[in-house]
């Protein structure tokens, strides 16, 4: 698996999924897209499990949107893809936040899914 090509195919299915269900505003479903036991930070202190991340991202505004550029990937073990990405956050009621992102992918039994994740501003 340790091709480019392959580890993008494997951030953007996850990521697919993240996003999908961010732009819908559906906390339930996007705390799928992680482990159960994920480690997750935000722009908030950071919270383990899925409960949390169903609890931050239910406190997220309605119309929230996001669009990610991977910038670099790395295979790190023969289950686990490393990635660093690129986000804007889109508001409605604000300018758009243009912030850092480094994921985690695990596979797990039923797929792919974001075992850390940790966002950074670089402002």
């Amino acid at each position: 698996m340790n091709t480019p090509a392959v580890r993008e195919g494997v951030v953007r299915d996850v990521m697919d999924r993240w996003k999908a269900a961010l732009d819908a505003h559906e906390p339930e479903r996007i705390a799928t897209c992680f482990t159960q036991d994920a480690v997750f930070q935000g722009l908030h202190p950071y919270t383990v499990g899925r409960e949390g991340i169903a609890e931050y991202y239910a406190s997220q505004p309605p119309g929230l949107k996001a669009e990610y550029r991977i910038l670099e990937t790395r295979q790190v073990a023969e289950d686990a893809v490393l990635a660093y990405l690129g986000i804007d956050f889109s508001f409605t009621d604000r300018a758009t936040l243009d912030v850092w992102l480094g994921v985690l992918l695990v596979r797990t039994p039923s797929g792919w899914a974001i075992g850390h994740y940790q966002v950074s501003r670089l402002d």
